[in-house]
């Protein structure tokens, strides 16, 4: 498959190898340097143009989240088309303000003058996304890169193809071709894509594709925005709204495309005296949600493929956790379901410990005291996500300062991912770089230092023949300090 070229005949399109990725990254630059992408009008018309997209399009949305993930359409409405049409209309009401220089402060050392911080457009980017919210995580970078002055070449997964087929009519008919595109395809393509000069590359998936990502970008010193995931706990204190808190979980976790999702939560951590009422309380509320019959729940997503069930019932068949489900285990590889399952009391080297879950399992471990839950997340890679329900103040604070994550939530999980004014993005292992509302235009921005000087103040003390007051004087002047200039002019220092 190819990028979206309505005048190629299948057979063309279906050859997209390294030339064809080459022409297209001309074409590209071609584009780019007509000076047309860094237009504020272009820019604006271009970002209605998504959001118009996006409006006209909602069922076939729906429709298409429905054949790749058998997603509910709540699920897609407010976590996809929603964010989505936030994240056009934060861009169109910002983008004035994000691209009016910056004035900044200059000096003693540069006297007189003046400074600003431009943001100019990187020039050629390529944004490769994920399957699991396949419409978010692919136009809401993108997003970002047009807000930016950027030409876009946009890689949907193949993993989600009837999303990927959408993208690309889609994108075809609503954007400026000239400097907007998608390639479909798999392995061949986008490595294909990954052979060319971009000015930058944004990535969504897993860290073993990031890693051959980042040394392709290495080979042209490439810049990188990777978005992947990690293991994100969930710290549980005992003095807490129980029945709130098990709700916030479970929408996190299973209400968030079935555990297939970056930031859901990967386990749970609380002590061993509160474990029992916590298990009893998410039975009660999981039920309640889902019925007792949850593999014929509507309100669940299926698991993306079969390779995605097999991982995850390895997971479930390792000796040392299958005899810890304390709820749930249900599969039906038929049809691609795993219901809802909570398992207490996991060894942690065992092999659902060892990586991220990204499904519909819940492992809860226990400790004596909370503030072991600490030590037991630090000794892991940093999460792209970690959360804690408590009323204690301390432990809050605690928390804050100790855990090292993407984002922190106290008392509800995921919902800092709906915060346009809060950059988005992992640490460590969990990503590089960050996005989201002003945070996605810097992301494909690059901030150039402007000073401004005229041909007053001109002084020689710069200037060979060097002397020594010349020395004291210059030290001075760098060092910022009047007083020391006084010393320096009078031979003080």
């Amino acid at each position: 498959m190819s990028f979206q070229d309505s005048d190629k005949t299948k057979s063309e399109a279906s050859a997209f190898d390294a030339p064809a990725a080459s022409r297209l990254v001309t074409e590209l630059r071609g584009a780019f340097a007509s000076g047309k992408p860094s237009s504020y009008e272009w820019r604006v018309s271009q970002v209605k143009a998504l959001a118009k997209l996006v409006a006209d399009h909602e069922q076939e949305i729906v429709d298409a989240l429905q054949k790749d993930l058998a997603k509910p359409p709540l699920e897609t409405v407010a976590y996809e088309i929603a964010m989505l049409k936030n994240s056009c209309k934060v861009a169109l009401k910002e983008l004035k303000h994000w691209i009016t220089p910056e004035k900044v402060k200059t000096s003693l050392a540069s006297f007189p003058s003046s400074a600003e911080i431009v943001s100019e457009p990187l020039g050629v980017v390529l944004v490769i996304s994920a399957w699991n919210y396949p419409f978010l995580l692919s136009l809401d970078p993108v997003i970002g890169a047009i807000a930016a002055g950027n030409a876009v070449v946009l890689k949907p997964s193949e993993i989600a193809p009837a999303t990927s087929s959408l993208l690309a009519k889609l994108l075809g008919d609503y954007m400026d071709k000239s400097c907007i595109r998608v390639v479909e395809g798999a392995v061949d393509e986008t490595s294909a894509l990954l052979q060319q000069k971009w000015d930058k590359i944004f990535y969504t998936g897993n860290g073993r594709v990031a890693r051959i990502v980042m040394a392709a970008a290495a080979k042209h010193l490439t810049p990188v925005v990777l978005e992947l995931g990690g293991k994100s706990p969930v710290v549980v204190d005992s003095n807490i709204n129980l029945k709130v808190a098990t709700r916030r979980i479970i929408a996190g976790k299973w209400g968030c495309n079935n555990g297939q999702a970056c930031i859901s939560p990967d386990y749970v951590i609380t002590t061993k005296e509160y474990a029992a009422k916590l298990v009893d309380a998410l039975k009660t509320e999981l039920e309640k949600f889902y019925g007792k019959n949850p593999l014929e729940s509507k309100d669940l997503s299926r698991i993306v493929n079969s390779n995605h069930f097999n991982r995850l019932k390895k997971l479930l068949d390792d000796d040392k956790v299958s005899g810890k489900i304390v709820y749930g285990g249900e599969k039906d590889e038929s049809k691609l379901k795993i219901s809802p399952t909570v398992l207490l009391d996991v060894p942690r080297d065992s092999l659902i410990m060892s990586e991220e879950i990204f499904g519909p399992l819940l492992p809860i471990l226990t400790v004596d005291k909370l503030e072991e839950s600490f030590q037991v997340i630090n000794s892991g890679p940093k999460p792209l996500a970690a959360y804690i329900f408590t009323n204690n103040k301390k432990l809050k604070e605690l928390f804050v300062m100790n855990i090292s994550a993407g984002g922190l939530v106290v008392n509800d999980t995921t919902l800092h991912l709906a915060v346009h004014t809060l950059p988005f993005g992992g640490v460590g292992e969990s990503g590089v770089g960050a996005y989201h509302g002003k945070f996605s235009f810097d992301a494909f921005s690059h901030k150039k230092a402007v000073l401004y000087r005229s041909f007053i103040g001109d002084a020689s003390v710069r200037y060979p023949p060097y002397t020594t007051t010349k020395q004291r004087l210059l030290k001075a002047l760098i060092g910022g300090g009047i007083l020391g200039i006084i010393r320096a002019l009078f031979g003080w220092s």
